[in-house]
Formats: C-alpha cells, sequence, structure tokens
C-alpha cells in the first residue's frame, strides 16, 4: 500500500481548530457552528445557496448529484476528518450537488467569508485548499477515464485499490479498510450494478486476495488484487 496520506491531509494544518475550535476546550456543544445531523439528513441540496463549508468530525456524508432521469449518482462518500463543500471557494454560488448524512454525524461550519480571510493570513491553509480541490477534480477525471476506457470489473478492483490507498491500514503483510461500503454504494461509485460488484468481490474472495463483511474489507495481496482485472465481470 502507498504510505501517501489521504488528499485531505497536510501537516501543520490545524483544521479542526480552524473549522470547530471549540472542540478542543470544553463545552463544544455551545460553539454555533458545530451541527448534528441524523442519518439520512440532507446538508444541503442542489440549487441551495453554497456559502458555507464543512469539516466532518464524527461519522460521514455522501455526495452526490440526480441525472435528468432522476437517478442518483453518487460522486464521493467522506468521513471523519474530511472537508466538504468546498467549491463554494472557486466560483459556485448554487450547488450543483446534494450532501446527505449516511449516518449520524457532526459537522463543523464555515462560511466562505471566513474561509477566504484565514486564506490570506495562511499560506499553509490556502495550499490546503488548493490542494484538496485540485486532487478532487483529478480523481473525477480519474472516473471519467474509466468509465469511458475500462469495463466494469477494472471499475470495481481499482477502486478497492484506491479506497485501499487513502483509508487502509497495514496489518503485517495485509491491508485493512475499516468501515467497508455496502455493494450497492460501490455500484453507485463505479458505475456499475450491485450484482456484479457481488460477483466480482465474491470471485476475489474465493482467490484468497480479500475478505470482507459489512465492517471491514481485508486485503490479503494488494499486488495480486492490482493485476486482477483479466476476467470479465
Amino acid at each position: 500500500m502507498s504510505n501517501e496520506k489521504p488528499i485531505w491531509y497536510m501537516d501543520n494544518i490545524d483544521i479542526i481548530g480552524i473549522f470547530c475550535p471549540s472542540k478542543k476546550k470544553h463545552g463544544a456543544q455551545e460553539n454555533l457552528k458545530h451541527k448534528t445531523f441524523k442519518k439520512g439528513e440532507y446538508i444541503y441540496l442542489p440549487d441551495e445557496n453554497s456559502d458555507k463549508i464543512y469539516f466532518i468530525t464524527e461519522g460521514s456524508i455522501k455526495v452526490g448529484t440526480y441525472s435528468e432521469e432522476g437517478k442518483e449518482i453518487t460522486k464521493a462518500i467522506l468521513s471523519k476528518g474530511q472537508v466538504f463543500g468546498e467549491l463554494a471557494l472557486i466560483g459556485e454560488t448554487q450547488r450543483r450537488d446534494f450532501a446527505v448524512a449516511q449516518e449520524g454525524t457532526e459537522a463543523c461550519i464555515i462560511t466562505v467569508d471566513e474561509m477566504r480571510s484565514l486564506m490570506r493570513d495562511r499560506n499553509q491553509l490556502s495550499l490546503f485548499m488548493m490542494n484538496l480541490i485540485g486532487s478532487r477534480l483529478l480523481k473525477m477525471e480519474r472516473r471519467l477515464e474509466s468509465l469511458v476506457f475500462k469495463d466494469s470489473r477494472t471499475r470495481i478492483v481499482e477502486f478497492l485499490c484506491e479506497l485501499a490507498a487513502e483509508s487502509g491500514q497495514r496489518v503485517g503483510y495485509e491491508t485493512v479498510v475499516r468501515k467497508f461500503y455496502t455493494h450497492q454504494e460501490i455500484a453507485n461509485l463505479t458505475a456499475t450494478s450491485r450484482q456484479t460488484v457481488t460477483t466480482v468481490l465474491n470471485d476475489l474472495r474465493n482467490q484468497n486476495i480479500i475478505t470482507f463483511n459489512r465492517r471491514r474489507l481485508l486485503i490479503r495481496d494488494m499486488e495480486a488484487l492490482k493485476s486482477n482485472t483479466e476476467a470479465v465481470a
């Protein structure tokens, strides 16, 4: 597994202190920037004003959009320690996407004006946000290229490799990803079907490359997983 930190991480940037300073003190509940969302509750919807940026302190959220036919398209699933809503910084005035809590979730909120003021005073914060936005745009480009040029099995396998690089932990020669996604979530993120995801995951398990359940994914052989794109799902 790569030793790179997730794209949202940067040394010497106190993100908790910026978004939710009272998290470091007693009485965080009194902080008006700190908000709790129930499972299934929308943080924002398409066409709403895009004037806030969010930092997840607990739980997870899904960012997505809807096609003209009303089909849901998942763009990202983000968890504790990650920032979302950042397109407000680069000219988005109305949300194009929705963000919904996947479980009980806590987030700290900062306005665009407040963030821009902080970025003017802190060069490292500006670099953090530039890297965040740039990395996510590149990730979306790779997903688009994958949709055009790669088959469903390859997309699923590459998603697992990417998930391991971003969220995995080395345990000896193996890699564990905690809070593994559902088959439907993987299908939504890879533009495949739930049945195809189930088929590919079961095949990888039968090859003893991975094991998984609802709570975690264990990759027994990362190199074998990376090369396992020849069979057609």
